[in-house]
């Protein structure tokens, strides 16, 4: 049952017999009843006291008491300032924990399709550098989100876009060429991602001193960064890629084939996958095609130079460049060629969503209004998952300086923390082998995933390892261990939790009733979730949902309850909590372990 919509069509009565207002069920506003006051649900009463000629006060002691009078389930009202808190009933909330525990795979099981599809774009590595702590970022949360949107009945394509081609490609290979001898992951025994980034800080340290070799010779900074002769060769590299000269083009096979070998493994310890890979070395082309395309009908316009743009100033932003006057391509070529492309080969596509990063902004409010401009009613559908940097304490990450947070160091470095947290404890000296690994495994990316995906994607946020493993705050080892805990006291008892009956009449303790209360919150919880793109919502519901299964065990015994009733009821309240835990943090991408 929806329980605001139960309240709703009964309080739209009550207001339509007292004051002769006729409001409809959808039109009554409800809220859940700030902890400070008693109650479960509220009403406003400033919009009905017009109807009632009385103050909010006294609208609301009219209300409350006709609504006490007429449903059994309303057992108590309060007025605060025109704010109507109502309180249900013990069988109502029972009722309602039967219906959840009625349901399979409660919240997260739709019951039908949607009939919407949505592709889902995330990770967009480039190819010239391995993963790093604003790639952990983007992974988890365009897979949660994917994950989450399921939830709702719609079908998610999960799309990666390789970034596998450019100049800054060019620079990791003219780079090897010069300095390289032939190195390889076998012969230096780098991961090939790995082997491949350390050619492109080389690349940024040669330049720089070639630049600073022009500038100690007379030539002006600016004029030095375009002649450096590094940059010279990597953009006649750059020119011969695209006229596809075998060398460059074997060259460039082989140092991204190093790098692919390299990001399955990291994907494959990250937990992300992806239903389909696009490259920019295939959309580029299409990308082209558009731009002639658009200098046909006159949105784009050819320039002094030769390069091709377009003049969005008066859609208040600037004039873009599309072609460059070489003729080479621009970020934003291949991005029009891979947006049509993914429109022609899914043409039932509801949404498209790319998850990239703030810095991005600008660049997806162009791409979108070009979009628009060359006639495609699709581009209207396409939306920026925008999300703020990762910052560390010790400032901001650069990637061609080499000061980045390697991903693959990283998640081995939480593992290892997550060791070491455990051993300490002596909680698993009967654990196997195999068991402890992938329990160190499990605490380790849980607390990586679910320190990042608790806060809000739109804010930049500060990443601290050691705050991340805390069993005793909001972090997911503190969630994984309550999982656990239910998992120990359901082993312990001994029971077939799907042949428990709950029973009616039964008086609840205050704590048991706030579980069943959070816990009929959960689909609405996943529902917010998917509509505002927005993984912090569950991440953060789980942590009260564990935080208040420990208030309630503090305060509830369930084993020793001699009430067999009330022992029954406890036994299933935890089971569903556990089970909520579960499909909750699963929605993260976050395992739990049965024991901890």
């Amino acid at each position: 049952m929806n329980v605001e919509h139960f309240l709703a069509s009964f309080i739209s009565q009550v207001i339509n017999e007292l004051f002769g207002l006729a409001i409809q069920p959808e039109e009554i506003t409800l809220q859940k009843t700030k902890k400070e006051f008693e109650g479960d649900y509220t009403l406003v009463t400033f919009p009905y006291i017009k109807a009632s000629k009385c103050s909010p006060e006294i609208t609301g002691e009219r209300i409350g008491e006709k609504l006490l009078s007429t449903n059994p389930s309303i057992i108590k009202f309060n007025v605060v300032k025109g704010f109507l808190n109502l309180s249900l009933s013990n069988d109502f909330w029972l009722s309602e924990f039967k219906h959840i525990c009625a349901q399979s795979n409660y919240g997260i099981k739709p019951e039908k399709s949607s009939g919407k599809q949505i592709m889902l774009e995330y990770s967009s590595p480039n190819t010239n550098k391995p993963l790093h702590l604003g790639h952990v970022r983007n992974n988890l949360l365009g897979y949660s989100v994917a994950t989450i949107l399921k939830t709702q009945g719609h079908d998610v394509i999960k799309v990666n876009l390789i970034n596998d081609r450019g100049i800054h490609i060019c620079k990791s290979m003219i780079a090897w060429k010069l300095f390289g001898n032939g190195e390889t992951p076998e012969s230096s025994g780098l991961k090939g991602d790995h082997l491949v980034g350390k050619y492109y800080v080389e690349f940024d340290r040669a330049y720089k001193k070639e630049i600073q070799h022009l500038i100690d010779n007379g030539t002006s900074k600016e004029e030095a960064e375009k002649k450096a002769p590094i940059m010279l060769k990597t953009q006649e590299m750059l020119q011969k890629w695209e006229a596809h000269d075998q060398e460059i083009i074997s060259l460039w096979k082989m140092m991204n084939g190093w790098v692919y070998e390299g990001f399955a493994i990291s994907y494959k310890k990250l937990g992300v996958e992806f239903d389909k890979m696009y490259y920019e070395s295939n959309t580029y082309l299409l990308g082209k095609e558009a731009v002639q395309e658009g200098l046909s009908k006159k949105v784009f316009y050819k320039k002094m130079d030769n390069s091709v743009a377009i003049d969005l100033t008066a859609d208040k932003l600037d004039e873009k460049i599309v072609l460059r006057s070489d003729g080479t391509s621009v970020y934003i070529t291949q991005d029009l060629g891979t947006a049509i492309e993914r429109f022609k080969e899914f043409p039932h596509i509801s949404q498209m969503i790319y998850t990239v990063g703030n810095e991005q902004d600008y660049h997806f409010k162009v791409l979108f209004k070009i979009l628009e401009k060359l006639g495609y009613q699709w581009a209207k559908e396409c939306y920026h998952l925008s999300y703020g940097m990762v910052e560390l304490p010790e400032g901001k990450m650069k990637s061609r300086e080499g000061t980045v947070v390697d991903a693959d160091d990283l998640m081995d470095g939480m593992i290892e923390t997550a060791k070491e947290t455990t051993e300490s404890s002596g909680k698993v000296s009967d654990f196997s082998n195999e068991e402890k690994e992938k329990l160190f495994h499990t605490i380790g990316m849980g607390a990586l995933k679910y320190f990042i995906l608790k806060v809000d994607p739109k804010k930049k946020m500060l990443f601290d390892p050691k705050e991340s493993i805390d069993l005793h705050g909001n972090t997911g080892p503190f969630i994984q261990y309550a999982h656990a805990r239910i998992k120990s006291i359901l082993r312990d008892s001994k029971t077939d939790i799907n042949g428990l009956n709950v029973h009616d009449g039964l008086t609840l303790h205050e704590k048991e009733k706030e579980l069943i209360k959070l816990q009929y919150d959960f689909p609405k919880i996943l529902s917010e979730a998917a509509n505002t793109y927005n993984p912090a919502v569950v991440a953060n519901y789980i942590y009260d949902l564990a935080r208040l299964f420990n208030q309630f065990y503090n305060e509830c015994s369930v084993l020793k309850e001699p009430d067999l009733k009330i022992q029954t009821f406890r036994i299933k309240l935890i089971a569903t909590t556990a089970a909520i835990i579960k499909n909750g943090m699963n929605c993260l991408g976050i395992e739990v372990p049965e024991k901890m």
